[in-house]
């Protein structure tokens, strides 16, 4: 995985998260706990969802916080937050939040499993539902 920095891309010998294109290999090395697999899994679609879409992909860095994925096709960025619910206002202001900190106008999404706020707008912030996500063209 390639890590970026908000601006400029900045490339790590190593780097702290892993992807799996089998989640099923994934699940028998790990030994598979849904209670405490489901962000990572979560998270592990939407990155294979990206790849199959043809967007480089990377982990952000804006300061000491992180982007879950900065994509780009063509020059063109979206940013993504992958998150399982956004039940409280300390959860929604670290997702929220990260992104609201980069200050350009490339498409800047929250995607959660929560259908509480989904298709709400959070100062030009999109939150889609997982399923709604992956069924969708970006």
């Amino acid at each position: 995985m390639v890590r970026s920095e908000i601006g400029r891309l900045k490339i790590f010998e190593i780097g702290e998260k892993y992807y799996f294109e089998d989640l099923g290999l994934r699940n028998a090395i790990v030994c598979f706990n849904q209670g405490a697999d489901i962000h990572k899994l979560m998270e592990n679609a939407v990155y294979l969802f990206l790849i199959q879409q043809n967007y480089k992909v990377f982990v952000g860095t804006l300061g000491d916080k992180e982007i879950d994925f900065v994509v780009d096709k063509n020059g063109a960025k979206i940013y993504f937050q992958v998150c399982l619910t956004i039940m409280d206002e300390s959860t929604a202001n670290r997702e929220f939040g990260n992104l609201l900190k980069i200050e350009d106008n490339y498409p800047k999404y929250v995607i959660t499993l929560n259908d509480l706020l989904i298709g709400q707008d959070n100062n030009g912030i999109i939150q889609k539902n997982l399923m709604d996500f992956l069924t969708s063209e970006l």
